[in-house]
């Protein structure tokens, strides 16, 4: 409870649990409707015209106005679908990226659950959404749903091996799974994050190609996660019409979005944890009160999600089968090697 101001303003009571569980959901919603706008924006000056400029000034309502109109469409069942499932299965792919947010800290005074395996319980519940999408695929009884599901299942467990020993490397080097212990052994400065080899002595300058790596590897993993171009294959409209959403209408339809956007920050959010210190000024101890350790680590976060956003409108899609070549031929031989060179630092960490 250290970590949350929240229980040391209000005491150990129920307004303080709905108030902590309140924050993460309003900035959710509050950074998709940024998120939308910088998609709308960024595609428009990728592709050199203007985008929305019509609803508020220069178009900056326009995603609000887009959540007017999905609130407003009919929300239509097909015929022969697995109502259950198709019924739940957006919002179970929302829940586990909501659940994400339980442990993404906003700053070391504000952790909404600093659980001790914290880093393994974001990996492990923001890949929940792999199961909405396969229900959603599978239940809509419709072909390319059914493909769109059973590509994001093939695609999602085999990026997450390699992310999952960039997170091994970085609990090494940390000695915890504990998101506030990672965060705090990269304190002092740039110097000391994780993708410059963290904190230790100069001949450290030796392991930075490890660590280097691992940022790769957990960076391209965390596109195909997202389901981002150039891993977009799920839903790979050109060839299977929406995939695993197509039968999809309404909020329902906005729920899978909305997910996705939130999950877009969940892995940037963890990239920011795992190698660029976090809330941890690039200054070490300069500008690093609480209310600058929140927006160093939101900034952070932002600029992998305009990262994602820019390279969906640059690269090409893959094929399937060159998407399965970039992660058990590349990808993972990559990752084990860099994970073994960090194994061994971390025996020579004093």
């Amino acid at each position: 409870m250290e970590h949350n101001f929240i229980f040391n303003l209000l005491g150990n009571n129920i307004w303080s649990y709905l108030a902590t569980a309140t924050i993460p959901l309003v900035f959710v919603t509050l950074y998709a409707l940024v998120a939308i706008l910088g998609e709308l924006k960024i595609a428009s000056w990728v592709q050199d015209r203007l985008g929305p400029m019509r609803t508020g000034w220069k178009g900056v309502l326009q995603p609000l106005a887009e959540v007017v109109k999905l609130l407003q469409k009919e929300d239509i069942t097909p015929e022969n679908v697995n109502k259950p499932l198709f019924t739940i299965s957006p919002y179970v792919m929302f829940t586990g990226s909501l659940a994400a947010f339980a442990a993404i800290p906003f700053s070391s005074a504000f952790i909404p659950a600093d659980i001790n395996v914290g880093i393994f319980y974001i990996f492990a519940v923001s890949s929940f959404g792999v199961i909405g999408i396969l229900m959603g695929g599978w239940s809509s009884n419709n072909k390319y749903s059914m493909l769109g599901g059973i590509r994001a299942a093939a695609q999602m467990i085999s990026y997450e091996i390699p992310m999952a020993l960039s997170i091994l490397a970085v609990a090494a080097l940390a000695q915890s799974l504990n998101i506030s212990d990672i965060i705090n052994s990269q304190a002092g400065g740039v110097w000391n994050w994780f993708i410059f080899g963290g904190p230790g002595p100069i001949w450290k300058i030796a392991f930075w190609p490890f660590t280097f790596i691992l940022f790769l590897v957990y960076f391209i993993g965390s596109l195909a996660e997202t389901n981002r171009t150039p891993f977009d294959i799920p839903e790979g409209e050109s060839e299977i019409v929406g995939g695993y959403h197509t039968e999809y209408s309404g909020m329902k339809f906005a729920m899978f979005f909305l997910a996705e956007y939130a999950n877009i920050y969940v892995v940037s959010a963890l990239v920011t944890i795992m190698f660029l210190g976090g809330w941890q000024s690039p200054f070490g101890d300069f500008l690093n009160g609480p209310i600058m350790q929140v927006f160093w680590f939101i900034s952070k976060a932002l600029v992998f999600v305009f990262l994602q956003i820019w390279l969906r409108w640059t690269l090409p899609r893959v094929r399937v089968d060159q998407l399965m070549f970039i992660t058990w031929k590349v990808m993972l031989p990559f990752a084990f090697v860099a994970f073994l060179g960090i194994a061994l630092w971390a025996m020579l960490i004093p």
